[in-house]
């Protein structure tokens, strides 16, 4: 294939891939950005590997990621309006300043895309431990592990936060 690969996969598929993404968003604006999104995941996986990716049925695979980007919207958004009604519920003297609370929105999406790529046992002993508080023995109890496999992965949670500087 040449070089310009996904150009030409751009040119060609872009328009059916922002209304593939409008029908499931409803907002022009953000069918836009999600399509751009998923060509820029495209050129990313290009230039990791430095090959074009062999694309038989180059909708399905734009749809499966756009599928996935528009799950991640849903969440981010779903994150956004419980964040928000929080912070509508905190009295008058706890309010963060515009700066706050923006900060505050990128650490608690950095937290989600973390989560994601957590292990699913790992995930939820953190948040079995962060969330509810519970012990690293109720952990073990709960979960049927133990307390030293609860320890190890929190220290995999920990670590990934550490390497992915997300602060909280």
């Amino acid at each position: 294939m040449s070089d310009d690969w996904l150009g030409l996969l751009y040119t060609e598929q872009r328009s059916w891939l922002t209304a593939w993404l409008y029908r499931r968003l409803g907002c022009n604006s953000q069918a836009a950005d999600l399509a751009q999104e998923t060509f820029l995941r495209l050129l990313t996986v290009q230039r990791k590997t430095g090959e074009t990716l062999p694309l038989e049925r180059p909708r399905a695979y734009l749809a499966t990621v756009g599928k996935r980007l528009v799950c991640d919207y849903f969440r981010r958004q779903s994150l956004e309006r419980a964040y928000l009604d929080m912070l509508a519920t905190m009295p008058e003297a706890f309010n963060l300043s515009p700066e706050e609370q923006w900060q505050m929105r990128e650490t608690l999406h950095q937290l989600d895309a973390l989560l994601d790529q957590m292990k699913p046992v790992v995930r939820r002993v953190f948040l079995l431990a962060q969330l509810d508080g519970l012990t690293y023995l109720q952990i073990a109890a709960q979960l049927g592990i133990g307390e030293r496999t609860v320890k190890r992965h929190m220290a995999s949670a920990f670590e990934a936060c550490i390497l992915n500087d997300v602060g909280f």
